[in-house]
């Protein structure tokens, strides 16, 4: 996250989420009070970080999806204090996801007792290079691998002609993010501890291989130039003069990214059918997005699913 201020605004709204989360079932009102005051902060957090994705990172997507998350979060915050109890489980989704998610990436290498403990997001990135590097080489490419800009080994480097392009894996790239972001919804759910392990087992490692399918491909489609298409459009569309750049925008901004999606929705159709409980946290992130209430246990076939599953573990 860029800056001091993001990771305050970060760790503020997550521990909040979580002293709400405790509050839950013991004291209702203040439960109510502090899962409202955390969205607030959340909203802060993400009308932070809106310069960085779209004008720094020059990612549209996850630009848009910053700034719209600034109402998105208001709006929760008011329908939770207003009394939309069903909230309170995305409230602890959010505060789970922050859990996992934050220590990757705030928490710094330590020395303790003589003893040098790496960063986690060190271990993470120079794990994730390592295996993109494997699948880069089986494919028949052979860039140099050196350390980058954060010292950590996780950077390629290819030549075109004299020209030299780096490609780094950073913790963006680690596929952490959705990761905890699955793993938050499983966690803060009412459902039998099975089916949250078999969700888990079915989201994580999809994710995984996928995203390193996705640095494989962004890899060789940058380092290669194989994608050096419509120059003059893609520049003018990120705001950049590099035409060494344009493989890199259009094999992640435009092609991973849109996969990504579409990955996503897929992931959680298949988690879904493990844990129909999560449908609670989608019908209201819907009832947010249009004003409607929806019942999709009854759209998607899930209702006898989700009770047989109920009592058989």
């Amino acid at each position: 996250m860029p800056g001091l201020l993001s990771d305050f605004l970060a760790w503020a709204s997550i521990l909040t989420f979580v002293a709400g989360a405790l509050l839950y079932r013991r004291n209702d009102r203040a439960a109510r009070y502090v899962s409202a005051a955390a969205w607030g902060l959340f909203a802060l957090f993400w009308l932070r970080l809106v310069p960085h994705f779209a004008f720094e990172h020059k990612s549209y997507i996850e630009g848009f999806l910053s700034l719209a998350a600034v109402p998105a979060c208001l709006y929760a915050g008011y329908l939770l204090y207003a009394g939309r109890d069903s909230l309170f489980v995305l409230s602890k989704a959010v505060a789970a996801m922050g859990v996992i998610y934050l220590p990757f990436e705030t928490i710094p290498a330590l020395t303790l007792f003589g003893l040098t403990v790496p960063a986690p997001q060190a271990v993470l990135i120079e794990t994730v290079a390592a295996q993109t590097q494997f699948f880069v080489n089986a494919l028949g490419y052979h860039p140099e691998m050196t350390a980058g800009d954060l010292g950590y080994h996780n950077m390629f480097v290819f030549m075109e002609g004299t020209h030299r392009i780096t490609v780094s894996v950073v913790l963006a790239c680690t596929g952490l993010g959705s990761m905890a972001i699955f793993g938050g919804l499983i966690a803060a759910v009412d459902a039998p501890l099975r089916r949250k392990a078999r969700a888990l087992a079915i989201a994580i490692p999809i994710i995984y291989a996928l995203n390193l399918a996705r640095t494989t491909f962004i890899t060789i489609a940058f380092g290669e130039q194989y994608m050096h298409f419509f120059v003059d459009e893609i520049l003018m569309l990120f705001g950049s003069s590099d035409p060494y750049m344009v493989s890199f925008f259009i094999s992640d901004r435009i092609i991973s990214q849109f996969l990504a999606v579409v990955a996503l929705v897929g992931i959680t159709y298949l988690v879904v059918r493990e844990v129909p409980e999560l449908l609670t946290i989608i019908e209201d992130v819907l009832y947010m997005v249009t004003g409607d209430e929806y019942d999709l246990r009854e759209a998607l076939d899930l209702e006898e699913a989700g009770r047989g599953g109920s009592g058989s573990v």
